[in-house]
């Protein structure tokens, strides 16, 4: 079972892993959505295609754009649609 945790809270938690460019992308079912915040950000790739980001919150503390996905990929990276990433102090293991 592979887990993201940030804040000492476990945030998301799969053994569904998707890992592309050494970032596990874990199905958008397996993230709690109550720690999860929206976010204006996005940045593009030139093969994945556009991120949308997303800020988690734990126990008042926002740690901002710390999860980011692909609402539509491209098809080089269909693998990703549908599932999340962490990064900015997230651990996953």
């Amino acid at each position: 079972m592979t887990t993201a945790s940030w804040n000492g809270t476990v945030v998301a938690e799969s053994d569904d892993i998707v890992t592309v460019e050494g970032n596990a992308y874990f199905p958008r079912e397996a993230v709690r959505e109550d720690v999860l915040r929206p976010s204006e950000t996005h940045s593009v790739c030139p093969w994945k295609g556009t991120a949308s980001y997303l800020s988690l919150e734990v126990d008042g503390q926002l740690n901002r754009d710390a999860a980011w996905y692909y609402p539509e990929p491209k098809d080089a990276a269909r693998e990703i649609a549908g599932r999340v990433a962490f990064w900015k102090g997230v651990e996953v293991r």
